[in-house]
């Protein structure tokens, strides 16, 4: 079943048009803060943030803007599966500008069943008594061996989300694995990870590689991946994990764009 982590914050400001509230610039992304994804497919065990401005709402003299954000998703045949009660957010545009980023998280459940669902979401200016709607919809897939939640961190208990990355830093890269099968009641999984330059050639001869073979409780359902990759040089990377099921026989591959700049 879906259930929320979701958390609507103002993170960042842009300049519009003042007066007309609206939601812009929605797209999901690799966790928070994360990079563009390129589909709207998410294994039951993903994640799904969407990532979207506010636009247009009414700010007092010291840029404080009052609204209101509420969440629904629907099935294709429009019947409400899950409800957020509308909460409010407050948030100040210090840098002044006419927008903050929102950002809506779902947890999609290990036994969410398949298919195409909206994610709506409604955003109300207290202030000016507007409301905008945002809908986007996406695809649960049928339950199988796969990669999801993919996304960078700075931290390695894979909290702390990063909106750029420079040279210097060191960036945990965090999946988990789901729909791996077991033998004698334990799974077998290797994760291998290479970064790939903007010309897809491999930075390292060989890839970082791990394994899952024992001390795993009969009762997970899901096996946490993580590698620490040191950020040395400019350039625009693709980040490629592949997981092995050694037991299934299955291998699948997820790829994440990261982009580091140089130091100014």
């Amino acid at each position: 079943m879906w259930m929320s982590l979701a958390v609507i914050t103002a993170l960042s400001v842009a300049p519009g048009q003042a007066g007309q509230l609206s939601i812009t610039n929605a797209r999901f992304t690799y966790g928070v803060l994360g990079p563009t994804r390129t589909d709207a497919h998410f294994l039951p065990g993903d994640e799904a943030v969407l990532s979207f401005d506010i636009e247009g709402a009414q700010a007092d003299d010291e840029g404080r803007v009052q609204t209101t954000v509420g969440l629904e998703v629907l099935d294709k045949d429009g019947h409400v599966r899950f409800k957020q009660k509308p909460h409010d957010l407050d948030a100040d545009k210090s840098l002044g500008g006419d927008s903050v980023q929102g950002v809506a998280r779902l947890d999609v459940g290990l036994d969410q069943p398949p298919g195409e669902y909206t994610l709506k979401i409604t955003v109300t200016d207290r202030r000016a008594r507007t409301r905008a709607v945002l809908t986007k919809t996406a695809e649960v897939l049928p339950a199988d061996f796969g990669v999801v939640r993919l996304h960078a961190t700075t931290d390695a208990d894979g909290r702390v989300a990063a909106s750029a990355w420079g040279v210097g830093q060191s960036a945990w890269i965090n999946a988990l694995c789901v729909g791996f099968a077991r033998d004698g009641g334990q799974p077998h999984v290797v994760a291998e990870l290479r970064v790939l330059d903007e010309n897809g050639r491999p930075a390292n001869a060989k890839p970082y590689v791990g394994e899952i073979q024992k001390d795993v409780p009969n009762n997970a359902r899901v096996l946490p991946l993580q590698f620490l990759l040191e950020l040395n040089r400019a350039g625009s990377f693709t980040v490629e994990l592949t997981v092995t099921d050694k037991v299934s026989g299955k291998k699948t591959t997820g790829r994440l764009p990261l982009s580091v700049a140089k130091p100014s």
